[in-house]
């Protein structure tokens, strides 16, 4: 039997979505690490940072996703408000979301919680704005500042978190941090094998994250 016109521009369509859908889904989501020596990779050989340990770990699953490491060693939170201008400056490939991990270097110094909280305020009002879905990971005080210093440090990771709606990471470095074997001789930095501990921590909320941007990217609603 012959195709009629219309049969003809029928089978068009349904190709086009069809190829339409295939595309979205395939669709590469771009993830912004914004931090410091931790998510830098400081002590680490080239490509075992945290970006890169953790877009192997998800490599199975989610292929399509790559992860920017934008970690500076040293930083403190106004470093990194600093330079997120430069991070997002690139406007045919802003980021479809982004995992914010400062405050650390910020709690070494004894620097004001206050001012940490002021900066990482700015950070996630300016991805807002952007819509761009963020997984907040907070950090500890060390104890030897005071409980006073250590409370305040403490709660302005939570606070934020619901003050934007951001999916939270309480500890960046839970399960590591008191366990020498799992860090470099400095006392600070993860080795390879916390690192790899971290990374198993953190992916069921990089993966709240990744439905987040993928939801974003085809248009739809995010739900937290």
């Amino acid at each position: 039997m012959p195709l009629t016109f219309k049969t003809i521009v029928l089978n068009l369509v349904l190709l086009m979505a069809l190829t339409g859908s295939a595309g979205a889904a395939e669709r590469s989501i771009r993830i912004l690490a914004l931090g410091d020596s931790l998510t830098s990779g400081y002590g680490l050989p080239n490509g075992m940072a945290f970006p890169d340990v953790l877009q192997r770990a998800l490599k199975a699953q989610q292929p399509n996703v790559t992860f920017i490491n934008a970690g500076v060693a040293g930083d403190t939170s106004s470093d990194g408000q600093a330079r997120l201008d430069w991070s997002l400056s690139d406007t045919k490939n802003v980021p479809d979301a982004a995992i914010v991990e400062l405050g650390a270097n910020d709690a070494l110094r004894g620097l004001p919680p206050a001012e940490m909280e002021k900066n990482l305020d700015a950070i996630l009002a300016k991805l807002k704005a952007r819509n761009i879905p963020v997984l907040l990971a907070g950090m500890k005080s060390p104890r030897n500042l005071g409980p006073a210093y250590a409370a305040d440090y403490d709660a302005v990771f939570l606070r934020l978190s619901k003050k934007y709606g951001t999916l939270l990471y309480p500890f960046f470095l839970d399960g590591v941090v008191l366990d020498r074997s799992l860090i470099q001789p400095d006392g600070l930095h993860p080795n390879a094998k916390g690192l790899d501990v971290i990374v198993k921590n953190i992916t069921p909320s990089v993966m709240k994250l990744i439905q987040l941007a993928s939801a974003k990217a085809a248009g739809g609603q995010t739900v937290r």
